[in-house]
């Protein structure tokens, strides 16, 4: 299914209207982030209360390059599946695919992300995607900063001390936290406050915001 976007301002991306309205979370939220990959997932399971984060749960799924393709979509799936079930999140932020050079690559992670993001589907979670480079700027100010970077600040965001191993878990610890940040945006709370329930009730009721 195609996502259609709309130009709003304020916003330093474009941003889905649904999405907005998804991302709209209250004092108390659980947000569950993932960073997808064939063979190794990260995942982090962050609790918001009162502007307070704190990480209930942070690791990564392994896998073999060995074992099937279709076998390790499998365990993606039952992974996310599991995690939803036992700490029961309110929002599903995902990292986007990185685009490179090499296109099996880049289909392969395409496919990790869609199981993922299907699992959240059936289970009627709102789902956000997030850039590499959003993510970055939402926690460090710096589009281009280094993982050490966005760890360090992940750091004193939500106290975590043990680091994990590798960067596949930090990397979904940083999705959840950039969606957490982003729910605070004047745009979402507009979205989600159930006042403006589609785009033309938001143009008519708020006509300076769009240009």
């Amino acid at each position: 299914m195609a996502n259609f976007f709309y130009p709003l301002i304020f916003l330093s991306d474009l941003v889905s209207i649904s999405h907005l309205r998804a991302m709209a979370v209250g004092n108390k939220t659980i947000i569950l982030g993932v960073d997808p990959g064939t063979v190794v997932m990260g995942f982090a399971v962050l609790h918001c209360e009162a502007k307070k984060l704190q990480v209930a749960h942070i690791d990564a799924l392994r896998m073999s390059w060995t074992h099937d393709v279709f076998e390790r979509l499998e365990r993606i799936y039952k992974t996310i599946d599991e995690l939803i079930l036992e700490y029961k999140p309110d929002h599903f932020a995902v990292e986007a695919p990185f685009f490179g050079k090499n296109v099996q690559s880049m289909l392969k992670l395409g496919r990790a992300q869609g199981v993922a993001i299907a699992c959240a589907i059936k289970h009627g979670l709102p789902v956000t995607e997030y850039s590499p480079k959003k993510v970055k700027q939402a926690i460090t100010g710096n589009g281009n900063a280094d993982k050490e970077q966005v760890w360090g600040m992940l750091q004193k965001l939500t106290g975590i001390v043990e680091k994990p191993k590798g960067f596949d878990a930090s990397d979904a610890l940083g999705v959840a936290v950039c969606h957490y940040y982003e729910s605070l945006s004047p745009m979402a709370k507009i979205m989600g406050n159930g006042k403006a329930k589609d785009w033309e009730n938001f143009i008519r009721k708020n006509p300076g915001r769009v240009q």
